[in-house]
């Protein structure tokens, strides 16, 4: 039987009311509230960006997918709303040796560029509510330049029987008929639901429900 994760196991009435407080709880707590190594679907499917591409992480915590990004000699940006996620993050990305462009901001007022990033990383992010989800999806989508990837994994609602991660409401969660609506706009090259054992410090931890999309802005007529 899974064991019951803290964050599953709050009230099932979203949104948070006070999200940047209760992150900043969640990340002051010692060590990292999902573990310093990038997420399995992230590292499974980064080789679609090449050395000296742009890409940003959407709401990325503590950091340890954009410090892996930097790694893979990748231009990373970052935002997330917690100050406290943010602060050791960049303490991660200096002890690994990396530079990566932290911002504390939310989703809503991030500055989205137009067309302009090669990729974009979106790691289970559903805190966002269906009309906060749709704004954030339309902004991911709108970011990327023509032939740009993006990569994202989330969880079904079966993660409702498990919970062990994720927002413990089931209109946060994704399935493959929204994802397929959200980013009718992209070429969709991988779309896959799954269940794994996953390891990702306190917070993902034990048997999932999990879906992973790789999707590409479709390139402009004559280019590849």
């Amino acid at each position: 039987m899974a064991t019951p994760n803290p964050i599953m196991s709050m009230q099932s009435t979203p949104p948070l009311s006070d999200p940047a407080n209760t992150w900043n709880r969640r990340f002051a707590e010692p060590g990292f509230l999902f573990g310093c190594e990038p997420n399995g679907w992230l590292r499974e499917h980064a080789h679609v960006w090449s050395p000296g591409e742009h890409v940003l992480c959407v709401a990325d915590g503590e950091g340890r997918n954009s410090v892996w990004l930097a790694e893979q000699g990748l231009v990373v940006e970052a935002f997330d709303i917690a100050a406290t996620g943010v602060a050791k993050a960049r303490e991660l990305a200096a002890q690994r040796g990396v530079a990566v462009n932290f911002t504390v901001t939310d989703c809503e007022t991030w500055a989205w560029p137009d067309r302009t990033l090669d990729g974009v990383a979106a790691i289970f992010v559903q805190f966002a509510d269906p009309p906060l989800r749709a704004r954030l999806f339309a902004n991911m989508v709108r970011a990327l330049k023509p032939g740009g990837w993006l990569v994202l994994q989330g969880y079904t609602p079966r993660q409702l029987e498990y919970r062990t991660g994720g927002p413990p409401v089931a209109s946060h969660l994704y399935t493959e008929t929204l994802l397929r609506e959200a980013f009718a706009g992209l070429d969709i090259d991988t779309l896959r639901e799954y269940e794994a054992d996953l390891s990702e410090g306190s917070g993902h931890h034990g048997r999932s429900a999990l879906i992973g999309m790789v999707a590409r802005r479709r390139p402009e007529r004559g280019t590849t």
